[in-house]
């Protein structure tokens, strides 16, 4: 459509990028492949979702721990505790998806996904830290704030890590405030977050203040607001792109509808999602 030719490019900057739309309207797959898992986005049965084919479930996982791994280290020193009620009812979550993969990692840790039973929740997090055991709670933000509401604690698990939004559950907050409440609420001195979509098989993790870090094989890019095929310095906010190598027979260049800033050492933030953008999971909270 923009008829740039392969020869081209030189360097990744010319790379046209793909809007993140087109996974609701086409099918994102390398010819001669077939799909060994299939992820949807959030939303409802009327909505049109987004669709990720992916042809290589290995090269998915191995991206997915590798990842933690660098940021969280061996997933089978953790008990996750998953309380990510509104994905829980997409059975082709890719949030449930990676989730059940750590978990897996960790057969011996007591693991766990909760909808609605939060005082089993509450208990299972009295018994790992009664027994010192390492724990992770995974959590989608309006879920999060109910828990810390309704099961107040002065001392919480060893990370809290918010995903997901607020879903149209509660009032939209600043990632400043949402996190103020959340570690005032579970007794915890920082709380993590994770930024990943249906469209992206790569993570990017920010243990504290929103700032993310991304594997290697990730790159954030923004562009300008104004001109897509063009890019804005490290301070600057702009549309967020990501080349997500893990995207292998998909499409590795994504343009998002997310906003967000650059910095210097390499590391992101996000500020929000473009106007005409739906709202829906990865944990975006506009200024």
């Amino acid at each position: 459509l923009l008829n740039v030719a392969p020869e081209q490019i030189k360097n990744h900057a010319d790379i046209p990028f793909l809007p993140i739309g087109f996974f609701k309207s086409h099918s994102i797959l390398a010819p001669n492949t077939t799909a060994e898992l299939k992820f949807l986005s959030s939303g409802t049965t009327t909505s049109t979702r987004s669709t990720h084919y992916v042809a290589d479930a290995d090269l998915y996982r191995s991206a997915l721990l590798t990842g933690f791994r660098r940021v969280y280290g061996n997933p089978s020193e953790w008990s996750f505790l998953a309380l990510l009620p509104s994905y829980l009812e997409n059975s082709h979550s890719s949030l449930i998806h990676m989730v059940n993969v750590l978990m897996e990692e960790s057969p011996e840790k007591p693991h766990g996904f909760f909808m609605n039973n939060t005082a089993e929740l509450a208990a299972q997090l009295d018994i790992n830290a009664a027994h010192h055991t390492k724990t992770m709670l995974i959590g989608v933000s309006y879920a999060l704030l109910d828990f810390a509401e309704e099961f107040p604690r002065k001392s919480g698990p060893d990370v809290v890590m918010e995903t997901g939004g607020m879903k149209g559950r509660r009032k939209e907050l600043v990632r400043s405030e949402l996190h103020y409440i959340i570690k005032a609420g579970l007794g915890v001195q920082a709380v993590h977050s994770e930024y990943g979509m249906t469209e992206l098989l790569s993570q990017a993790y920010a243990p504290s203040d929103g700032l993310f870090t991304t594997p290697p094989w990730m790159k954030v890019m923004i562009r300008d607001v104004r001109d897509p095929r063009s890019w804005v310095p490290p301070g600057k906010t702009g549309g967020v792109n990501i080349i997500d190598l893990a995207n292998l027979h998909s499409c590795s260049f994504i343009e998002t509808s997310d906003l967000g800033r650059l910095h210097d050492d390499g590391s992101f933030e996000i500020l929000g999602r473009f106007d005409h953008a739906e709202i829906r999971g990865c944990n975006l909270l506009a200024f």
